[in-house]
């Protein structure tokens, strides 16, 4: 297992969707196995694999629900599906292995479900209503989708993002990826 670079905004592959996987191949565990060994190092609570600059449909996770049962695994080809009331908590602060060192209060649905298969082809539902793992659930897919939780935020809050994101100096310097094994961020 290898702990990859982790792609900062502006990296292209985080502006793409993703393609579906057809077949589960070595490539595709042992991209699973450094995301999961990615992910422990930087202290995430889950990793799309577009942030490590890969195009296939899946995402990892690992963090507590609702219930703070520790929940960790893989969805393959997910379907998201989002339920209860979108909900702006102020004292719920987003942030994103992408977009290291800031965090906003994002609008996410109370509850996520995520529909798809496992690293041996079976069926899986993850399903969670209040916990970090439903806003995980909601985060990662929109990294399959080609966004970012910045593409969620206020007007206000985006502005005020944005200026953070410039003020690091990460696009002015050609900074488009970071080592959690290190905490720099350091060009690709």
């Amino acid at each position: 297992m290898t702990v990859r670079p982790i792609t900062i905004v502006g990296h292209r592959a985080l502006e793409r969707r993703t393609r579906k996987v057809r077949e589960i191949t070595e490539d595709i565990r042992t991209l699973v196995a450094d995301m999961f060994e990615t992910n422990d190092a930087a202290d995430g609570a889950g990793l799309a694999a577009p942030q490590v600059g890969s195009r296939w449909r899946l995402f990892i996770y690992s963090c507590p629900d609702a219930e703070g049962i520790e929940r960790r695994g893989v969805v393959i080809n997910p379907r998201l599906e989002r339920y209860g009331p979108l909900e702006l908590e102020e004292d719920t602060i987003e942030g994103c292995l992408s977009v290291p060192g800031e965090g906003f209060p994002t609008a996410r649905h109370r509850g996520a479900r995520v529909t798809g298969i496992d690293l041996e082809g079976q069926e899986i539902t993850v399903e969670d209503e209040g916990g970090v793992l439903a806003r995980a659930l909601q985060h990662e897919v929109d990294h399959l989708e080609g966004s970012l939780y910045l593409d969620r935020l206020t007007p206000a809050l985006r502005r005020e993002a944005l200026d953070a994101i410039t003020a690091r100096g990460w696009r002015a310097r050609g900074i488009l990826s970071w080592d959690p094994r290190t905490l720099e961020a350091e060009d690709v």
